[in-house]
């Protein structure tokens, strides 16, 4: 995959790993547009990110995954990348919440059901490039859950599923790759309820991001998830 001039959407670009990937795409001399719920934090992140695009909404909604989808499409018609970050994790202990069920409802919309609608809804706009790709943001969690997080792990689990058969279903078709980043613990503002001070810099998932698309490498672990792949990534 080329890494400079491409058009790349990140949702939750704002903050965290999606703008250290815009970031980080962005000095690789490609054009960056990022998403975000809050308007005052996509306004500043794209005061770092110098001729970048910023779409305002919640790709958790439904009617917010059309609207800007659609004005990909009309807006931005050299859009080759979109790159599904923006997520949703609750910390709490099973023995001491009685809502667990709402939590992880709301954790699988955001993780899961929204992304498999917003690539479904680009997908046949990316079919038509020469080169494509779309980048699911997974989670370290793929291979375990923690008890301070206990029904997020599910969701990255089924992303990671839903990748694979993404990934299977596109692979005669060289125009469009599919990858998936497994993060560990990073600091970040998302993390910071479960000790994410403690994590990895979310330059370094950029960093590692952006060597997988030189090599076409489709699997990307970051740091300690390394130890889940007894060889290198396919």
């Amino acid at each position: 995959m080329k890494t400079t001039g491409n058009t790349v959407f990140i949702s939750g670009g704002s903050a965290g790993i999606g703008l250290a990937i815009a970031k980080k795409l962005h000095a690789a001399g490609n054009n960056i547009i990022i998403n975000g719920r809050n308007e005052e934090r996509l306004h500043h992140a794209l005061k770092e990110l110098d001729g970048a695009v910023g779409i305002q909404g919640d790709l958790s909604v439904e009617a917010d995954r059309f609207r800007i989808a659609e004005e990909l499409k009309i807006n931005h018609p050299e859009l080759n990348i979109i790159i599904n970050n923006a997520g949703a994790a609750f910390a709490y202990l099973l023995n001491e919440t009685q809502n667990a069920h709402e939590k992880a409802a709301v954790e699988m919309n955001t993780n899961y059901f929204s992304i498999i609608h917003f690539t479904e809804l680009l997908l046949p706009y990316l079919l038509q490039k020469a080169e494509a790709a779309v980048i699911n943001i997974s989670s370290i969690s793929v291979f375990g859950s923690h008890k301070m997080l206990p029904t997020y792990g599910a969701t990255k689990a089924a992303l990671h599923s839903y990748t694979v058969a993404l990934r299977q279903t596109y692979e005669e078709q060289e125009n469009v790759q599919v990858y998936e980043v497994y993060p560990p613990l990073v600091n970040t503002e998302f993390s910071a309820e479960i000790g994410g001070a403690n994590g990895i810099p979310p330059s370094e998932v950029a960093d590692e991001l952006l060597i997988a698309l030189e090599k076409n490498q489709f699997d990307v672990p970051v740091g300690d998830s390394k130890q889940f792949f007894t060889k290198e990534p396919a």
